[in-house]
């Protein structure tokens, strides 16, 4: 259960850096950081990555932060996934190989 909770903490923050990512065009089409278009779409960024604190510091609770911290790492890979999917970035072979090593870093660390 607090590893679901955990990996649910590493979703949230990297859709978070995709939300910010989007207020950041937002901000540029719309010239103001203080335009309605921009803060909702700023205040969804900061909820989340507000909510996502709150449980994480829960994670943190049960779970040694040694076993818990090489899960954020996970958002190192699902922050490009998501880039590629939802805001149309490319990404080289490298840095599938960069990838590739991250997630093996993580098994490896996890099962330390």
């Amino acid at each position: 259960m607090f590893y679901f909770v955990a990996l649910l903490c590493v979703l949230g923050i990297a859709v978070g850096q995709i939300l910010f990512k989007i207020t950041s065009g937002v901000l540029s089409e719309t010239g103001n950081l203080f335009a309605s278009k921009t803060l909702l779409m700023l205040f969804c960024a900061f909820s989340l990555y507000g909510i996502t604190t709150i449980a994480w510091i829960w994670v943190l609770q049960k779970i040694e932060l040694g076993k818990a911290y090489p899960l954020m790492a996970l958002a190192f890979i699902i922050v490009p996934i998501g880039s590629y999917i939802f805001l149309g970035e490319k990404f080289t072979s490298q840095y599938f190989i960069g990838v590739a090593l991250i997630m093996a870093g993580i098994i490896i660390a996890l099962r330390a």
